[in-house]
């Protein structure tokens, strides 16, 4: 069996599980009218159907198709990064630079599989780059905040992201032709632990472990979503090169991560004033709010995989 023939097993299992989902809330309207937390639930639905309807496309189109798919995602991103953080007119050729250099560079590495560059092209060269670009227009006003503000949005939103297509670069013997499905594997467990962290929240939740930062996130919440989606991650193992047991080992490691990097990129927020970092993605909010957890995962995921199943 090879991801042509995987692949559509999974995507109906996706679309099955949101059938059910959709039917709920069409229910739970029913029964109580439009509350605000259904009308949330019913926009989520509707935002994960186009969410996976463009994953599907991508996957039919191959790698390139993933790797575009994830760099409009990351242009996404750093634009609403970009936006909530104050910027100067000194700032523009930096911003430019960012957006239009090196975003699709990064890319093309990555489609190129040069690994030796993509893999630090953004924390050493545009690290050094972007304070000379932004020294030469002469601003010195909060000159090292603005670099480094403008320095990690580029690392959560390009080069952490990056990692996603980076998957199907890997050389895992016997796993030839099915890197696609990783992808899947990471996406479906990282997204499937926020939504059964939100789930189990909603049904159980009482402590909240960080009130200031994410007053929705409590120890049930987390509790039971962490172990849900491990225990989704190991009856995933037959779309991975991992057994079981190291399936569900992974899914425990991107599952912490995401929660993790959901708290750091809840505290950006919150040091915004922002709840939401855009209005893009309906019930959700912006793509920061919808990849703040891959951001995470997905560097580890990429490396945690090249280290122990690559040749």
């Amino acid at each position: 069996m090879n991801a042509g023939s995987e692949a559509p097993i999974l995507f109906a299992g996706i679309a099955a599980v949101l059938v059910v989902a959709t039917l709920a809330g069409w229910l739970l309207r029913r029964r109580f009218g439009r509350t605000a937390t259904i009308e949330n639930l019913e926009a989520r639905v509707r935002a994960w159907w186009v969410m996976v309807g463009l994953i599907a496309g991508a996957f039919v189109l191959g790698h390139v198709g993933v790797i575009v798919l994830f760099a409009l995602a990351s242009f996404a991103a750093l634009r609403e990064f970009v936006t909530l953080t104050p910027t100067r007119r000194g700032d523009h050729w930096a911003l430019a630079v960012a957006f239009f250099l090196v975003l699709p560079l990064q890319y093309w590495l990555v489609g190129i599989e040069w690994y030796g560059l993509y893999a630090i092209f953004i924390p050493v060269y545009v690290f050094l780059l972007l304070p000379i670009v932004a020294a030469l227009r002469g601003d010195t006003t909060r000159f090292m905040a603005r670099v480094a503000e403008l320095q990690w949005g580029l690392m959560i939103c390009v080069f952490c992201v990056s990692h996603v297509p980076a998957l199907l670069t890997l050389p895992i013997p016997g796993f030839e032709g099915r890197h696609l499905l990783l992808v899947a594997f990471l996406v479906l467990v990282v997204q499937a632990s926020d939504v059964l962290q939100y789930v189990w929240g909603k049904l159980l939740g009482r402590r909240k472990i960080a009130p200031a930062l994410s007053p929705s996130k409590t120890v049930e919440g987390f509790v039971g979503g962490i172990a849900s989606a491990t225990a989704l991650g190991a009856a995933m193992w037959w779309i991975t090169p991992f057994a079981p047991w190291q399936a569900a080992l992974m899914a425990l490691v991107v599952t912490l991560m995401g929660f993790f990097g959901g708290l750091v990129m809840s505290a950006i927020k919150r040091d915004r004033g922002v709840k939401d970092w855009g209005r893009m993605i309906e019930g959700h909010g912006g793509m920061l709010d919808r990849l703040d957890s891959v951001i995470f995962a997905a560097p580890v995921f990429f490396h945690l995989t090249r280290y122990w199943w690559t040749v």
